[in-house]
C-alpha cells in the first residue's frame, strides 16, 4: 500500500516541473524579441554618429601636427640663434677669449650634427653651407692660435734653470760634481747618482697646457692631424735643440774628436756625460710629459709626434759618443769610455720608458748600439793597454833603482779600474761569452800585471850593476804588491797572487844582498890569509900568533874593506828604496850580516894593526860608524849632498 502512494507523489512533482519549464521557455522567447529590437536601434545610432567621429579625429590629428611643427620650428630657431651667437664669436677670433671661441666651435658642430641627423628638414642647405664655411675658417684660426701659443710659450730653457733641477751632487757648484781628479769614480757615488732625485723642469706653463690640449683636440677632430702634428713638432723640436745648444751640446764627428788635445777632449766627454743626464732625465722626460698631455684623448699618434720632436736632438747627443767610440784608442781613454758606458747603462730604464712605442724604436736602438760600441771599444782598449805595458820601450831609466814611472802609472791605472767594478761586470757581460764574466776582471788584471813584470825584467837589464838590478826589481814588485793588497784588487787577485809576489820581493832582496855584499864580506873572512914563514918574535911587519902577515891584514883586508865600504856607501846612498818599512828591513838585514862579521874581525885582527904604525889609516870605522853610515843607504842622496 505504501509503494503506490510514493509513485503518485512523484507523478505530481513531475507534472509541476513540466509546467515550470514551459513558462521559462515562453519568457526566453519574449526576451530575445526585445533584445533584437535594441540591436537594430544601436546600429542605426552608430551609423548616425560615424561622420562626427571622423571630424573629431581629424581635428585631433591637426592639433598634434601643429604642436610638432611649433616644437620643430622652436628648435630650428634656437639653432639659428645659437649659430648667430657662435658666428659673432668666430668672427672676433680666438685670441681674446679662447675658451669662448672653442665653445662657439662646439656650438657650430652641434648645429651641423643636428641638421645632418634630421633628413626631414628641407631648404636648410644654404644654412648648412654657411655654417660649414664658418667652421672651416674657425679651424684655420685655431691652427694659427695653436701655432701662436706654442711660439709664445716654447722658449729655450736656460742652463741655470736646468742645473737647479739636478740633485745637489750634480750641480756645477757641487764639490762632488764632475770627473774625479784621479780619473776614477767611487762606486758609492755611482750608486748615489742612480738614486738621486731630479726635479721636473717647467717647459711650458701648466695653465697653458689645457688650452693646447683643447686646441689640439679640435684640430684632430676636424681632420687636421698632420697640420697639428707639424705645428707642434716644429715648435718643440727647435726649442729642444736650442735648449741643448745653450747647455753646450754640439755636433762633433770622428775627425773633430781626433784633432782635439786630450785635456780638451776629456773635458768635453765629462760635459757630455752631464748633458746626457740632463737631456734624458729633464728635457726628454719633460717633452714626453707635455706631448702626452697635449694630445691626450686624441687619435693623433703621440709616440710618432714625440719621436719627431726629439729625433734631431738625440742624434746630436749620440753622434759625439759615437765619434769617441770610433776614434783612435789610447789607454787614457779607457776611464772616460767606462764613464760614458756607465751613464748609458744608468739611463737605460728611463730611455726605454720615455722612448716607448714603435715610433721611437730607432732612438732606443741607437742608444743601445752606442752602449755596445763603447763596451767593445773599452774591451779592446784593455788589450791595447796590456800590449803597450809589455812593449813599453821608453828610455827613461831610474838611476837610483826606485819605482819606475811605468809601474806607478800601471798600478794607479789598475786601482782606478776597481772603482768601476759594477760597470766592468756589466761591460764584460756584453763582450764576453760563456761563464767567464765574473772572473774576467781578475783575468785582465793578472794579464796586465804579468805584462808589467815582463817589461820590468827587461828594464832591469839596463843596469850595469847587478845589485841595482835586483834592488830595482825588489822596489817595483814590492810597490805592486803593497798598492794592490791595500785596494779592492786584493779580493779579485786573491791571496795566492799576493803571497807569490811577496816571495818574489824577498827573493830579489836576497839576491841584492848576495851580489852587493858578498865581496866585502869576503874581506872579513879569515879564508885566504897567507901565514908568515917565521914564528919568531914579532917585528913591525911580523906575524901574529896565528901566523898571519900584518901586511896582509893591513893591505888586503882592512884597507880593501875601507875602500869597498866607502864605494858602497857613496853609490848606494844615492840609490832609493822609497818604502820606509822595506828600507829599514834591508838596512837591518845588511847590518845583521856585516856588523857581527866586522866586530869579529876587529876583535881578532885589530890588535895586530893597532900595535903598528898609523892604525887609524887602516881601522877607520868602528862598528857604530858602520851602523850610522848604513842608515844613510837607500836615501837617494845626490853626490854633492853632505853626509849626515
Amino acid at each position: 500500500m505504501a509503494v503506490p502512494q510514493a509513485i503518485d507523489t512523484l507523478s505530481r512533482r513531475a507534472s509541476l516541473l513540466r509546467e515550470s519549464l514551459q513558462k521559462s521557455q515562453s519568457n526566453t522567447e519574449s526576451m530575445v524579441t526585445i533584445l533584437g529590437s535594441f540591436d537594430h536601434r544601436l546600429s542605426a545610432l552608430e551609423a548616425a554618429m560615424r561622420p562626427t567621429q571622423v571630424k573629431t579625429h581629424a581635428i585631433r590629428m591637426a592639433h598634434e601636427n601643429i604642436d610638432k611643427t611649433l616644437k620643430t620650428t622652436e628648435v630650428i630657431l634656437t639653432q639659428f640663434d645659437l649659430s648667430r651667437q657662435a658666428e659673432a664669436t668666430i668672427l672676433r677670433g680666438p685670441h681674446e677669449d679662447l675658451e669662448g671661441y672653442l665653445e662657439a666651435v662646439d656650438m657650430l658642430k652641434s648645429t651641423v650634427q643636428h641638421f645632418s641627423s634630421n633628413k626631414s628638414f628641407k631648404g636648410c642647405d644654404g644654412v648648412m653651407n654657411h655654417i660649414n664655411s664658418l667652421l672651416a675658417k674657425a679651424i684655420l684660426k685655431l691652427e694659427e692660435e695653436f701655432r701662436q701659443l706654442l711660439a709664445t710659450y716654447s722658449k729655450p730653457i736656460e742652463p741655470d734653470r736646468l742645473f737647479d733641477c739636478l740633485p745637489k751632487s750634480l750641480q756645477p757648484h757641487s764639490e762632488t760634481s764632475g770627473h774625479q781628479a784621479d780619473g776614477g769614480k767611487p762606486e758609492h757615488q755611482a750608486r748615489s747618482l742612480e738614486a738621486a732625485v731630479y726635479k721636473t723642469p717647467t717647459l711650458i706653463p701648466p695653465r697653458v697646457l689645457p688650452l693646447l690640449h683643447d686646441l689640439a683636440n679640435q684640430l684632430v677632430q676636424a681632420g687636421h692631424q698632420q697640420q697639428c702634428s707639424k705645428i707642434y713638432r716644429d715648435a718643440r723640436a727647435s726649442t729642444l735643440e736650442s735648449s741643448l745648444r745653450k747647455l753646450g751640446v754640439e755636433k762633433l764627428n770622428k775627425d773633430d774628436v781626433q784633432r782635439m788635445q786630450w785635456e780638451a777632449l776629456e773635458t768635453k766627454i765629462q760635459n757630455w756625460i752631464h748633458y746626457m743626464r740632463i737631456a734624458v732625465k729633464l728635457l726628454f722626460a719633460g717633452e714626453r710629459k707635455i706631448c702626452d698631455q697635449v694630445f691626450d684623448g686624441t687619435t693623433l699618434n703621440k709616440d710618432q709626434c714625440f719621436a719627431e720632436v726629439t729625433a734631431s736632438s738625440v742624434a746630436v747627443l749620440l753622434s759625439f759618443g759615437d765619434a769617441v767610440a770610433k776614434s783612435k784608442r789610447s789607454p787614457e781613454k779607457l776611464f772616460v769610455l767606462l764613464d760614458m758606458y756607465e751613464v748609458l747603462h744608468e739611463l737605460h730604464v728611463e730611455i726605454e720608458t720615455i722612448f716607448e712605442g714603435k715610433a721611437c724604436s730607432e732612438m732606443r736602438e741607437s742608444t743601445l748600439s752606442l752602449a755596445k760600441r763603447l763596451a767593445q771599444t773599452a774591451e779592446e782598449t784593455f788589450g791595447d793597454f796590456e800590449e803597450a805595458v809589455e812593449k813599453d820601450a821608453t828610455k827613461t831609466t831610474v838611476l837610483d833603482g826606485t819605482v819606475h814611472p811605468l809601474t806607478s802609472y800601471v798600478i794607479n791605472y789598475v786601482k782606478f779600474l776597481f772603482d768601476y767594478q759594477s760597470t766592468l761586470k756589466q761591460l764584460f757581460q756584453e763582450c764576453v761569452t760563456g761563464d767567464k764574466t765574473e772572473s774576467q776582471l781578475a783575468i785582465v788584471t793578472m794579464r796586465i800585471m804579468q805584462a808589467l813584470q815582463s817589461n820590468l825584467d827587461n828594464k832591469s837589464k839596463q843596469y850595469k850593476d847587478p845589485a841595482l838590478t835586483y834592488l830595482f826589481l825588489m822596489n817595483n814588485i814590492h810597490y805592486m804588491v803593497r798598492s794592490l793588497s791595500r785596494s779592492e784588487a786584493k779580493d779579485i787577485l786573491g791571496d795566492d797572487w799576493v803571497q807569490r809576489h811577496r816571495r818574489i820581493v824577498q827573493q830579489n832582496a836576497n839576491q841584492y844582498k848576495r851580489v852587493a855584499w858578498a865581496k866585502i864580506l869576503q874581506t872579513l873572512s879569515i879564508q885566504g890569509l897567507t901565514p908568515s914563514g917565521s914564528s919568531s918574535a914579532l917585528g913591525s911587519e911580523g906575524a901574529n900568533n896565528s901566523g898571519v902577515s900584518r901586511a896582509s891584514i893591513k893591505e888586503s883586508r882592512f884597507k880593501s874593506f875601507n875602500v869597498q865600504f866607502e864605494e858602497l856607501h857613496q853609490r848606494q846612498s844615492q840609490w832609493t828604496v822609497p818604502d820606509q818599512e822595506l828600507r829599514e828591513y834591508l838596512r837591518l838585514a845588511i847590518a845583521e850580516v856585516l856588523l857581527p862579521a866586522y866586530r869579529s874581525y876587529i876583535k881578532r885582527f885589530g890588535p895586530l894593526v893597532e900595535n903598528g904604525k898609523n892604525p887609524l889609516k887602516y881601522i877607520r870605522y868602528t862598528p857604530e860608524d858602520l851602523e850610522r853610515m848604513l842608515s844613510e843607504f837607500f836615501e837617494g842622496k845626490s853626490m854633492g849632498e853632505p853626509k849626515r
